[in-house]
């Protein structure tokens, strides 16, 4: 069982156990010991990082770990958590660390590593990272001291690897793209991609100040890109987060599109092109039932797993599929990146866009959605409302009022303390009634 490490790496409040730099040192010096099987001084890990304040006391701190156990440490400063995957496979490091809170407030932040392969940690090797950080580990001796440098080109070659996975005879001229870099990890590359492409580019949330990442923008607050589109007659919207490995789309009318809706669209796309392998795309259990109906009328499946991108991309390895996601914006292409990445998805809606002729507002509503339901409840630390008895009567009854009616998903977040309680039914009273049942009796055990 994993104490430190959620469903996406190690997070928290800045300064707050576990993400302190006393802590930071710890994970670091373990992670160090994990990877570096030999006593060469070959061993390289590359760190990636958003655009929090406290991403620069972090980054210190893992490097100060790393180092202490013989690991030479590149830095490669604010990028994309997708580009860690990348540079971690393309400098042949023994291990990538992306040092982000993703779509968390700026006084969040946290550490998710990537293997050699580029790919993120399995439970297993996590699980052994946090045994090594309880057990404490030995620094190398003094001649094995590792060491550190900048490495200043890594977010151009990312943005030359995004652009690769497009067909090299493609250009974005006539097309006016608002894309919102959430003050965050792309408010450099994202621009600067779309630029180079051919479009007319008007960003916003590309002034981070350490404080304002993800601050009323960004993929899960679109209503800055929504109205930003509306007012500049723009054809089309890209949202990211604050390490950008997810997107929204919003279209001409400021109409926001989720995950589901852009997993439709490529997965029936791709199937028409021959390029959809396994014929089936794979998404977590929060994905709609709609988008399952949907792939289902294109003699398509849907291939459900856990929440969390790094669950999708092992489901995918395993069955050998190219494409897969969430909901809430992790598109993850398989045959171009090794984790979700909200520029590349973002990027191949408007080459849809090119290919076909249409309208955003056209491609990205590609299914009825069936009516769901999410609402989350905050709990404080060392509660466990799941486990009351009145909670889980609740759930009972409401499973018993869905039945053959709807779905429901009762979970805890790997990311924050919140009780995600969701469910869908096309009866929307039933919808509500459910939903609000369960949620209040969490609520008055959580207090």
């Amino acid at each position: 069982m994993r104490k430190l490490f959620g469903t996406d790496g190690v997070r928290g409040t800045a300064n707050t156990h576990p993400i302190t730099a006393e802590m930071a040192l710890r994970i670091g010096a373990a992670a160090g010991r994990y990877f570096r099987r030999d006593q060469s001084d070959v061993h390289r890990v590359v760190i990636g990082k958003d655009t929090r304040l406290s991403g620069y006391m972090v980054e210190n701190a893992l490097t100060a770990g790393l180092t202490s156990t013989g690991m030479n440490v590149l830095l490669l400063g604010p990028v994309p958590t997708p580009a860690v995957g990348l540079m971690t496979r393309s400098m042949r490091a023994d291990v990538g660390v992306m040092i982000s809170a993703s779509h968390n407030p700026a006084e969040d932040n946290g550490i998710k590593f990537f293997g050699p392969d580029g790919y993120k940690l399995s439970d297993q090797a996590e699980a052994e990272i946090e045994r090594l950080i309880e057990e404490g580990v030995s620094p190398a001796q003094a001649q094995n001291i590792g060491r550190a440098r900048r490495v200043d080109d890594a977010r151009f070659r990312y943005g030359e690897r995004v652009k690769s996975s497009l067909s090299r005879d493609l250009r974005l001229d006539g097309l006016k793209v608002v894309v919102d870099c959430a003050n965050g990890a792309a408010h450099r590359t994202a621009p600067e991609v779309l630029w180079e492409l051919g479009a007319d580019v008007i960003p916003v949330g590309i002034a981070p100040n350490g404080k304002n990442i993800n601050l009323n923008c960004g993929s899960t607050k679109p209503q800055l890109a929504a109205e930003t589109v509306v007012a500049h007659g723009a054809d089309v919207g890209i949202c990211l987060d604050g390490d950008a490995d997810r997107v929204v789309m919003v279209d001409e009318h400021g109409q926001v599109a989720d995950g589901d809706q852009l997993m439709a669209l490529l997965a029936t796309s791709w199937a028409a092109a021959d390029r959809l392998k396994g014929g089936a795309l794979v998404a977590t259990v929060m994905s709609n039932l709609g988008l399952e109906r949907h792939l289902e009328s294109h003699g398509l499946r849907l291939e459900r797993t856990s929440v969390g991108d790094r669950y999708v991309v092992e489901r995918m390895r395993e069955g050998g599929f190219n494409l897969g996601g969430e909901q809430s914006g992790h598109i993850v292409m398989s045959d171009y990146a090794t984790t979700g990445d909200g520029l590349m998805a973002g990027l191949h809606f408007l080459a849809e866009m090119v290919h076909t002729g249409r309208k955003a507002s056209e491609l990205s509503v590609q299914f009825e959605t069936v009516p769901q339901l999410l609402k989350n409840v905050r709990y404080g630390k060392g509660q466990a409302p799941l486990e009351a008895a009145s909670v889980q009567a609740a759930i009972s009854d409401a499973e018993t009022r869905l039945n053959g009616q709807g779905r429901l998903l009762i979970r805890k977040s790997g990311t924050e303390p919140l009780i995600r309680v969701m469910a869908e039914c096309e009866d929307d009273a039933l919808l509500t009634k459910v939903v609000d049942g369960i949620v209040a009796e969490v609520e008055a055990v959580a207090g």
